[in-house]
């Protein structure tokens, strides 16, 4: 399901507390989840506050002019199920400190597709580089401008530039989506594909094979 950042006043979005989509119930007050003995006591909030309780984990988060000031968690979204574990480490710590320093996570999430170019066989030592091989070997356009678009943004977020996430942290929160996107694309999708093509009878996987290899062109000697 598509992660539905929270935000003021909505219905429904991924909870800060438990990431799971749900329900979310707003109020100016807390006028019955604070009990005294078995008589419920309200305590009104102050001008601007506002607290969202999410029905799935009854968790609370608080408000106030229209953004999160407490809650147990990140509002960044979660890594992808298929990222390799030891990107998750660095996607992770990025989610962690997204809400106190959206540079610091641009900056983890660059790393994090640094890792992902030696994933997939190459250096790892100049995602730039990188990027331009993949291209050659006929890297999809969409994938490759998330490549670039995290390697762009994550390096100017550790070195003066023209990009400064301190007045748009909206810009790092999208760079979650696009590593998360590379994964889909490079990892998840053709994992599918192979299952389901190799589910397929061995005579026709067979007759698929010899097909291509009568198609291919024969080389001079």
């Amino acid at each position: 399901m598509t992660y539905v950042p929270p935000e003021y006043s909505r219905d429904a979005f991924n909870c800060p507390n438990c990431d799971v989509f749900s329900h979310q119930v707003w109020m100016d007050d807390l006028m019955g989840f604070v009990r005294e003995g078995d008589h419920k006591r309200g305590r009104s909030l102050p001008d601007g506050y506002a607290v969202s309780h999410c029905d799935y984990c009854n968790g609370l988060t608080l408000w106030f002019d229209g953004n999160i000031v407490f809650s147990n968690s990140t509002t960044a979204p979660l890594p992808h199920n298929d990222m390799p574990d030891e990107i998750v480490k660095d996607f992770n710590e990025a989610r962690q400190v997204f809400s106190i320093s959206p540079r610091s996570s641009a900056a983890l999430l660059r790393l994090a597709i640094q890792k992902l170019c030696k994933y997939f066989g190459y250096s790892g030592e100049n995602i730039n580089a990188d990027i331009g091989k993949m291209v050659a070997n006929g890297l999809d356009t969409l994938v490759q401008q998330a490549f670039d678009s995290v390697r762009v943004i994550g390096n100017e977020a550790v070195h003066p530039g023209q990009i400064d996430l301190r007045d748009n942290p909206d810009t790092a929160l999208q760079l979650f989506n696009l590593v998360n996107f590379i994964v889909e694309e490079m990892i998840t999708k053709p994992k599918r594909i192979r299952e389901i093509y190799n589910k397929l009878p061995r005579g026709k996987l067979q007759q698929i094979e010899q097909r291509d290899k009568s198609s291919k062109p024969a080389i001079d000697s």
